[in-house]
């Protein structure tokens, strides 16, 4: 097949004790999956069924930071309060439709770190005018993702720690027990909106204390069971 130029190539996200990379298809992201951060953004935290929206999958979106390292990312035009969303992400290694919640967990290849970064005043306005939110969540450079830890390695996290310090100070702290919907129920209804296949990524949703970043600042998220997420915006 012939192509009018040559197509950009697929993200690949680091697997932690391996050389291998693992390639993004599509990037899913859960909206408002903690209650406490339900109430800060003025929702009721009533048990409705999740949300979704996405993220681009392309070199652009996906910032993919190995272990140890520190990665640079710019602040985006056009927002003056740029905010950091720190989350579980989920990597889908079998796909499927209609997956049963108690079949979920075969479905995941591994676990990681990742922000959600998002322009929090062009969201907010984007909402307020029942428009999408694009602009506000699936910009250049807003989907940093940790290494992946395969689930054989880090077993099923349905417990732990999550917190994000900013400068060596924290920011948000929660435990993934307080997930909205769980990590097989967020798959299990992602499933019959979507045929999901190797390569997804699923961003779980962020726990309360959301807050903006500045130029020069650093943010670090950390999961229990998992390789650190370090990214400083340039």
């Amino acid at each position: 097949m012939r192509f009018v130029f040559s197509p950009s190539p697929p993200v690949g996200i680091h697997v932690a004790g391996s050389d291998a990379l693992f390639p993004v298809r599509r990037v899913y992201c859960v909206g408002r999956n903690y209650a406490a951060h339900a109430r800060e953004m003025g929702f009721d935290p009533d048990r409705e069924p999740p949300f979704f929206f996405c993220k681009p999958n392309d070199n652009a979106s996906v910032v993919p930071v190995a272990e140890g390292e520190t990665a640079s990312i710019p602040y985006p035009p056009l927002t003056r309060n740029y905010h950091y969303e720190a989350e579980l992400v989920v990597a889908i290694g079998q796909g499927g439709r209609n997956i049963p919640v108690a079949e979920a967990s075969r479905h995941i290849y591994g676990y990681a770190a990742g922000l959600d970064m998002t322009r929090r005043d062009l969201q907010i306005q984007m909402r307020e005018q029942g428009r999408p939110w694009e602009i506000g969540k699936a910009f250049d450079f807003s989907a940093p993702v940790g290494p992946l830890r395969r689930i054989g390695d880090a077993g099923l996290l349905t417990q732990g720690s999550l917190t994000l310090e900013v400068d060596g100070k924290p920011r948000q702290g929660s435990d993934l027990t307080h997930l909205t919907w769980s990590v097989d129920e967020v798959i299990a209804n992602l499933s019959t909106l979507f045929e999901l296949q190797p390569g997804d990524l699923i961003f779980t949703g962020t726990p309360e204390g959301v807050g903006p970043v500045q130029k020069g600042q650093t943010m670090t998220v950390k999961i229990a069971g998992l390789a650190p997420l370090s990214v400083r915006i340039a």
